[in-house]
């Protein structure tokens, strides 16, 4: 199967509940790859306010800048709660 985000929504500071098409519920906290990745796509999304604005595209998360994250990378993230349901 190939791993897809069908929901996602913004909880707080840099993290995001994710809902994936294997039934799985994540909460991944993004803030230490946006601010320990140098290359400057990851720049705008600093500005919290800009990170809120993601969105699906496709089968997973992207900003309008251009950057999406691949889902099996949000998957494998360490999670901050799995047992939040969507």
């Amino acid at each position: 199967m190939i791993l897809e985000v069908i929901k996602s929504e913004y909880i707080s500071d840099y993290k995001i509940k994710l809902l994936f098409n294997n039934g799985e519920t994540k909460i991944v906290d993004l803030k230490s790859t946006i601010f320990n990745d140098h290359r400057k796509i990851f720049e705008p999304l600093r500005d919290i306010e800009y990170f809120k604005k993601f969105k699906i595209v496709l089968n997973t998360i992207g900003w309008n800048n251009g950057l999406d994250l691949a889902p099996e990378f949000l998957f494998e993230l360490e999670t901050v709660n799995d047992l939040v349901i969507i």
